[in-house]
């Protein structure tokens, strides 16, 4: 991990004062398109997209040129709750399928010429079971934050976040459960291939983690370290990090909106700069969506991870930086009388 983990202090001063974006960028992206050969408003959302890329980019014209889509992989003690029907070992056979370019989001991100980096995080040392303990100490959960802040070095104009790990949609429940309260089994959805059975363990795990760690929840940094994972604090970080270079995000399925919702719950405005690309249907997504204030722009049942619905829906946002950069305007096309 970095060396230069961030105590949880100087975390919560980098979400005290994150930057806003530009007002300048976004009203010269606002006025060009009034000016454009197209009927006010007429591409719908797609202006949105264009108007909030301007803003987070600083630029009247966003440019997509280097978009990325990192995912962040690990592994959890939880799992010895068989919380999941699959193994393990399936989270580094995971990896070796994108490092090999066989896994759907080497596909989908090629199909949009969209860049793909993979990063382990300790497989071989899952973290701790949030049922009997905190999944990390306060100085693992900071270095692993910090190393998703420096992963995302390269600067990519675009940044879709995903992750991969056995285990991860029990962790995100919790979160969700944790922060927001409720009914545990409305937080809870089904792993791939999960019967009844499993399911009812995973209900429980996420109860038992809720018990065990009750007195320390009000603090969203200590949810993320006592009863997250690796890949949670990594995607906060990359998160935290865009914002800081001026980086939209596109944020992808129910474990990565996990991250996410910690962020917005230091600071209301912390995902201002992120998207979601689409509504997973596991779990109570939607309604994570919902209290996040984000409307997906796709709903295809992806109930993938690996950032697959992120970096498809990637391929609408080009297109929209396409059509507020390349459309032509009235006067040049020498038309009038559009409204």
């Amino acid at each position: 991990m970095s060396k230069s983990a961030l105590p949880f202090d100087d975390i919560r001063n980098l979400l005290h004062d994150l930057p806003r974006g530009s007002d300048l960028a976004e009203e010269a992206a606002r006025a060009r398109d009034a000016l454009l050969v197209k009927p006010g408003g007429s591409l719908g959302r797609l202006e949105e997209i264009a108007f909030w890329l301007a803003r987070w980019q600083g630029r009247e014209r966003p440019r997509i040129d280097k978009p990325f889509a990192v995912v962040f992989a690990a592994n959890h003690g939880v799992h010895a709750q068989e919380v999941s029907p699959a193994p393990q070992s399936l989270t580094r056979q995971m990896l070796e399928t994108f490092a090999a370019g066989g896994g759907a989001v080497n596909q989908i991100a090629g199909t949009f010429g969209i860049g793909l980096k993979v990063f382990e995080l300790a497989l071989d040392y899952p973290t701790g079971d949030i049922t009997r303990e905190a999944a990390l100490d306060e100085q693992g959960a900071a270095a692993t934050f910090a190393f998703g802040m420096e992963a995302i070095a390269g600067e990519p104009d675009l940044l879709c976040l995903g992750e991969t790990g056995v285990g991860n949609t029990t962790v995100a429940a919790a979160i969700y459960a944790a922060l927001y309260g409720g009914d545990v089994r409305g937080w809870t959805g089904r792993s791939a291939g999960a019967d009844d059975a499993t399911f009812e363990r995973k209900v429980a795990a996420v109860t038992a983690a809720l018990e065990c760690h009750a007195d320390q929840l009000s603090d969203p940094l200590e949810i993320m370290r006592r009863i997250g994972g690796r890949e949670i604090c990594a995607l906060a970080g990359a998160i935290v990090a865009a914002r800081l270079q001026g980086i939209p995000v596109v944020l992808d399925g129910y474990t990565v909106c996990a991250a996410a919702s910690l962020l917005q719950a230091l600071n209301p405005a912390a995902l201002d700069h992120c998207i979601a690309g689409h509504v997973a249907p596991h779990g109570a997504h939607r309604e994570v969506l919902r209290r996040l204030g984000k409307t997906p722009l796709l709903e295809l049942g992806i109930d993938l991870g690996e950032a697959a619905g992120a970096s498809l829906a990637a391929g609408i946002i080009k297109a929209a930086v396409a059509s507020h950069t390349d459309i032509a305007t009235r006067e040049q096309a020498g038309v009038t009388g559009l409204p």
